[in-house]
């Protein structure tokens, strides 16, 4: 199973503001983890939505946690941000075209791995990921070398 890239950077862009008890600029969170600006723009317009991050416009404006990072729980947000788990052709009952379906013993196998995935990730909590913040810190608090993505910008150390 994987997920979306949509749901990786919101998991992220959760990571680093539970990091950041002053909240953060979507800008600089593009330039810590490296990766486009305007994903981050339409994830935290999702994440604001659905309660997970609060904005602020404007100079000294910026997003930050809408609630504890004890409170958000990964198999929530996980869910919330996929757009479905349909991780075979049979998991969509619309689109479903495959003449084993009704007896096929893989897709009760499948199904049950990925509640078991989601089960899993419903034992964690944003505090849970972020009980090592000396570590992300300073792993973040370097700027990145390269370029960053979707950006067009270089980014150098100085």
């Amino acid at each position: 199973m994987q997920l979306t890239l949509h749901t990786d950077y919101a998991l992220r862009m959760l990571l680093y503001l539970a990091l950041r008890a002053k909240g953060a600029t979507i800008s600089e969170i593009a330039e810590r983890y490296n990766v486009s600006r305007n994903h981050l723009v339409k994830i935290a317009h999702a994440l604001g939505k659905k309660g997970l991050i609060e904005t602020t416009r404007g100079r000294a404006g910026g997003l930050h946690l809408a609630k504890p990072a004890a409170e958000i729980n990964i198999g929530a947000v996980v869910r919330t941000m996929e757009p479905n788990f349909d991780i075979v052709e049979c998991f969509d009952k619309k689109r479903n075209e495959c003449v084993i379906s009704s007896a096929c013993e893989l897709r009760r196998a499948l199904y049950e791995a990925q509640r078991a995935f989601l089960t899993t990730l419903d034992r964690y909590t944003l505090a849970d990921l972020t009980a090592n913040s000396a570590q992300l810190g300073a792993l973040l608090d370097k700027r990145p070398r390269t370029s960053a993505r979707g950006t067009g910008r270089s980014r150098v150390n100085h």
